[in-house]
């Protein structure tokens, strides 16, 4: 049999689909991974803020610092791949903002006194690391 003849009987694959390749480092920065760990979080932390009182809020201490810190917490960003953020203010007012890898996240969260019992709670806010000025 002649190669020739080997040719004709193969089928036309030029009409076939495929769909386009892409960078595989492309891919996994576009899968978001902060952004899902950041969606755990707010679960977590909105589960969490069900169980207080209208007295309360949802407070964070992180201790990776050598050092105890409190905070109310107001704001969990991410920044993907592999940033979370989280913002707040001490109970002097004293804004806080914490970046961390998410491989190093280690967070207590706490019942604290809302400073302002007698206003609306404000949700806190979740989303990407663009975050807005005010609480």
């Amino acid at each position: 049999m002649a190669f020739g003849n080997q040719i004709a009987r193969m089928p036309d694959l030029r009409n076939i689909f495929t769909p386009p390749i892409k960078n595989i480092g492309i891919e996994i920065a576009e899968s978001g991974f902060a952004n899902r760990y950041c969606e755990q979080l707010q679960k977590m932390i909105n589960d969490f803020e069900e169980s207080l009182g209208n007295e309360s809020e949802v407070g964070v201490q992180l201790v990776s610092f050598g050092q105890a810190i409190r905070f109310h917490l107001k704001f969990v960003g991410y920044s993907n791949p592999y940033f979370i953020v989280f913002k707040g203010q001490t109970e002097n007012g004293d804004p806080v903002e914490l970046i961390q890898h998410v491989s190093q996240i280690s967070i207590l969260f706490l019942k604290l006194k809302r400073k302002k019992p007698a206003e609306p709670k404000q949700p806190i806010g979740f989303g990407p690391a663009t975050i807005p000025e005010q609480f």
